[in-house]
């Protein structure tokens, strides 16, 4: 059975700390914790789970941070986490099956992460993440943010699920680390040209953005899961800034890099059901239904259920075909029966004499 280092580095997690290494102390065999300047309890909440607890000063690197807890790490494999993530019990008993079982001459793991979620508690955000590294072979951390280890050798990608549960904001420490970049004249690499673009954006930047997402694509270096991301994430700032023009040929560039993604499909049938063309809205929200996931990259989940079967009911009303418009209700109602879209709509069909509508509403909600 394969042996676990649990190594983080972390700063004034007093809020979150005990939660994750809680959760996690049953199923690895150490855990070190890095700090990287706590001035609350961070270190004494830390020290209670383990006497590994190291001092390392910010340098303004994750990378570097994250590469000193490796340093310490002592057993077969390396895991990461943020002090912020947790994983549930059944999630454990995942990890603990595969310590049983997987092949020593594995190089890398990846798990399934969780980073957002509805109010019911459902996933809408999830990507895929190197999470256990063989130590023998010295993966090395990369880049000052949003930091990766470059993946080699043997990789097995395992369904096993990190939940990133955050309290509160990190604010816009990014940015300022991406800002301080630039000021010192530093040269970005395509990837960290992408994410100071989101950075950009989430901050409301979206013209500044637009830049560093047009730049990053005429680079032509970019992760093609990157690119497609781009196209969404253009689509999503020239809709902030009014430019209507802009949005279609962005959506459909990204066909260019991969297979349709169901994000990009239902930009698309919104830009149409803004327009009241709601037959060419019913065409890509349909088509976003029956794509099959195959993203490697961030998968916004609503976006291949929920999200089109809510329209769709929508979209048919307008045109008037009520049937489909009522199993499109009944659709979403299934992927998240607590609604109160579905709640609406099961109300508004009621009205119109379909009576088993609020009846199934209250059965998934059951």
């Amino acid at each position: 059975m394969i042996t676990i280092s649990l190594c983080m580095i972390v700063k004034n997690e007093e809020d979150v700390i005990a939660r994750c290494l809680e959760s996690v102390k049953d199923i690895v065999d150490e855990i070190i914790i890095v700090d990287t300047g706590s001035t609350d309890k961070t270190k004494e909440i830390a020290k209670t789970f383990t006497d590994k607890v190291y001092d390392f000063e910010w340098v303004n690197h994750f990378g570097k941070a994250r590469n000193f807890s490796f340093s310490k790490a002592t057993k077969d494999y390396q895991m990461w986490l943020d002090a912020d993530d947790i994983i549930t019990e059944e999630e454990c008993e995942k990890i603990l099956a595969l310590k049983k079982t997987l092949d020593p001459n594995t190089d890398v793991v990846s798990f399934k992460y969780h980073t957002h979620f509805d109010a019911a508690g459902n996933p809408t955000l999830t990507a895929t993440r190197e999470r256990l590294f063989k130590r023998a072979k010295n993966f090395k951390w990369n880049d000052a943010i949003h930091e990766y280890i470059l993946m080699s050798g043997q990789i097995v990608h395992s369904d096993i699920a990190i939940s990133h549960k955050k309290i509160g904001s990190s604010g816009d420490r990014n940015l300022k680390i991406y800002t301080s970049m630039v000021e010192s004249g530093k040269a970005f690499s395509p990837r960290e040209t992408y994410y100071y673009a989101r950075e950009l954006m989430d901050h409301g930047q979206s013209e500044a953005a637009i830049q560093q997402f047009t730049t990053f694509l005429e680079g032509g270096l970019g992760w093609f899961e990157d690119n497609i991301a781009t196209c969404f994430n253009l689509c999503r700032c020239h809709k902030q800034l009014g430019q209507r023009d802009q949005i279609l040929p962005i959506l459909f560039k990204s066909f260019e890099y991969d297979t349709p993604r169901a994000e990009i499909c239902c930009e698309i049938g919104y830009y149409y059901k803004e327009l009241k063309d709601y037959h060419k809205a019913i065409f890509w929200f349909e088509l976003a239904l029956k794509l099959v996931k195959n993203s490697k990259g961030f998968i916004l989940n609503d976006y291949w259920d929920y999200i089109p079967a809510i329209e769709l009911c929508a979209c048919y009303a307008q045109v008037g075909d009520f049937q489909k418009s009522f199993h499109y209700h009944q659709l979403s109602a299934r992927y998240k029966p607590s609604s109160s879209a579905v709640a609406y709509n099961a109300a508004y069909f009621k009205k119109k004499g379909f009576i088993q509508a609020e009846s199934l509403a209250t059965e998934e909600e059951s």
